[in-house]
């Protein structure tokens, strides 16, 4: 019978270990501290502004005219006869120097210049897009690793209870008050108990590794602080198309369609040619005068139909094509939220119900069978099959808001929350 007891005792002291196993630092991480921490540590923000600004350095360059071309030469050295190769003996001789300048229209040269700007804002949108992407992976994150936290700590509260009530057990059985089958009962729930918090603190260990993804390992050590405020409505109080409008991802789609109009309107422009200018200045033997050149040099477009249409053709077609995913995107958009805001309002009511009736009604049966255990009109494994009862119900809520805390989070960061402190790369 001693084994039996030492058994149980070992059992417990096991389950009073594991509720020391997560050292968490002093001072807590709040789910907006993360998402800070996570944005001032993302390096695709630092890939997006790096990218923001070449796209506005070729901006400029794009407008400016081309580098001139400074052109060296000599002309009609005489290719045999008496005078073969000699600079000086033929009067048609002469060495040249010159420049040259090639002037695209003012108007294609701000287009370019439009192209390249285009680009920009579609990476600052794209910029956006990452930047809710990390302020909603940190935020699901945090959920994960404050959920887990709360499973364990409630299963630790069901442990210190059966704890006590496995002394009872015992104390009742040395004294010929109590059963040998409420210890073995008390033994088999310590030994459960012990399963599960097992598998929660793998969970826990799980949603602290995701954690440490966004926020580093010194920060993810820290416990959590504040519940997420789930319950609080995560879209405008109107969701209208406007708002669908400005979702970062719907925003770099615009930009596209904007920068594909851009390369169509460029387009359109390259049927009118460009022209060049040049200037040269040629010198012959001291027995000739020197010579001054100018000249203009104009492209023949001789066959638009087969060049600059088809190019304006494929560049018309370009931004068909972007305006028809920016449309698909708007419409896939509207139709995610709408089914993200029907899962959340769904999970929000199942959790009042729990809150209200189920744990409620759980509770009361646990202490009615604790009362008629007290009463000796049942015995202990009643009470631990209907204190399991209760647990599995509290798990299930707490699961529940879990899942409706991260339905809520996804909507909420689908914007970058303007409230967070801009660092010094966050500037435009």
């Amino acid at each position: 019978m001693s084994f039996i007891f030492s058994v149980s005792h070992a059992a417990v002291a096991v389950l009073m270990v594991m509720a020391t196993t997560a050292p968490w630092a002093a001072e807590p991480l709040t789910m907006t501290q993360a998402q800070q921490i996570a944005v001032d540590r993302s390096g695709q923000l630092l890939a997006q502004d790096a990218l923001t600004r070449a796209a506005r350095e070729q901006a400029i360059a794009a407008g400016q005219l081309p580098d001139p071309v400074l052109k060296f030469g000599i002309d009609n050295v005489p290719a045999n006869g008496a005078d073969r190769l000699s600079l000086t003996r033929d009067f048609m001789t002469m060495r040249r120097i010159g420049i040259m300048q090639e002037i695209p229209r003012a108007e294609k040269r701000q287009l370019r210049t439009e192209a390249f700007e285009r680009e920009a804002q579609r990476v600052q949108a794209q910029r956006q897009s990452i930047k809710a992407d990390v302020q909603r992976s940190t935020a699901l994150a945090w959920i994960d690793r404050y959920y887990a936290q709360d499973r364990r700590e409630l299963l630790l509260q069901q442990a210190e209870e059966t704890r006590l009530q496995l002394e009872a057990a015992d104390t009742a059985f040395r004294s010929s008050r109590g059963s040998q089958a409420d210890v073995f009962a008390g033994r088999a729930a310590v030994f459960e108990l012990q399963d599960r918090l097992s598998q929660v603190d793998q969970q826990l260990r799980g949603a602290q590794l995701m954690l440490v993804r966004w926020v580093g390992a010194s920060a993810a050590e820290r416990p959590a602080s504040g519940a997420p405020p789930w319950q609080n409505m995560p879209l405008p109080g109107e969701v209208s198309n406007g708002y669908f409008k400005q979702l970062p991802d719907v925003v770099a789609l615009g930009a596209e369609v904007d920068a594909a109009e851009t390369q169509a309107r460029l387009a359109q422009a390259n049927k009118k040619p460009d022209f060049s200018v040049e200037a040269s200045y040629a010198q012959r033997s001291a027995a000739f005068s020197n010579m001054l050149s100018i000249g203009v040099s104009i492209p023949w477009q001789w066959d638009q139909d087969n060049r600059q249409n088809r190019e304006l053709g494929a560049k018309l077609a370009m931004a068909e094509e972007a305006r028809a995913r920016y449309a698909d995107m708007l419409q896939k958009s509207q139709a995610e939220v709408s089914s993200l805001l029907d899962e959340w309002q769904t999970g929000k009511d199942r959790w009042i119900r729990f809150q209200e009736a189920l744990i409620p009604v759980a509770r009361q049966r646990t202490e009615a069978t604790l009362t008629a255990y007290r009463t000796g009109k049942s015995d202990l494994a009643m009470v631990l099959m209907a204190r399991r009862d209760e647990i599995d119900v509290r798990m299930q809520a707490l699961s529940l808001e879990r899942e409706t805390a991260r339905f809520w989070a996804q909507l909420h960061f689908l914007i970058p929350n303007p409230s967070f402190s801009v660092p010094a790369k966050d500037q435009p």
